[in-house]
C-alpha cells in the first residue's frame, strides 16, 4: 500500500489547531496538502472528526468526497470543484470547525483523507455512515494528519 501523505500549512502532526479554523475565529477550513496517492486513485474523501467527544463517539466536523484524484490542495475556506459535502454532527452540510466545550481538556481533531478506486454516488447532505458504507471496498489507501484544539 502506498504511504499517502496529509499535512497542513496551519499546524503540523499533534499541534494546536489555529483559532481562526475554530468556532472562536473565522471557523473556516485550513488549508490541506495531499501527496502521494496510488496511480489507481479516482477519487479522494475526507473527514474531520473529535473522537474526544463526550457522547462516547466521533463528533464529525467535516465530510466531503469526489474530490478529484488530481487535488494536491484544498485551499483554507475553500471547497475542491466537483467535491460533495456531508451531513456533520450538527447538522449542517459545511465545514464547522473545532468546538469543545469551555473548559474541557484539548480535544484530538482527526483529518482523514481517503484515496478511493471510484467516484462515489452519494447524495448532498449524506451521513458518515452512508459515506464509509459507499467507500467500503473501494479504499486505496488513507492517511491521517491530527491536530488539538481547546477552550
Amino acid at each position: 500500500m502506498v504511504d499517502i501523505k496529509l499535512k497542513s500549512s496551519a499546524f503540523k502532526e499533534g499541534e494546536l489547531i489555529p483559532q481562526k479554523h475554530t468556532c472562536d475565529g473565522e471557523d473556516v477550513n485550513p488549508m490541506l496538502e495531499v501527496r502521494n496517492l496510488p496511480h489507481e486513485t479516482v477519487s479522494l474523501a475526507l473527514t474531520m472528526d473529535d473522537p474526544d467527544a463526550t457522547r462516547g463517539t466521533a463528533w464529525d466536523h467535516w465530510l466531503i468526497w469526489n474530490i478529484p484524484a488530481e487535488t494536491q490542495y484544498i485551499a483554507e475556506d475553500t471547497l475542491p470543484p466537483d467535491a460533495v459535502q456531508g451531513m456533520n454532527t450538527w447538522g449542517k452540510v459545511k465545514w464547522s470547525g473545532p468546538c469543545p466545550p469551555e473548559g474541557a481538556p484539548p480535544h484530538r481533531y482527526v483529518f482523514t483523507v481517503y484515496a478511493l478506486d471510484i467516484k462515489l454516488d452519494l447524495a448532498l447532505g449524506s451521513t458518515k455512515g452512508e459515506l464509509l458504507s459507499a467507500m467500503e471496498g473501494h479504499v486505496l489507501g488513507k492517511a491521517e494528519l491530527m491536530g488539538k484544539f481547546g477552550r
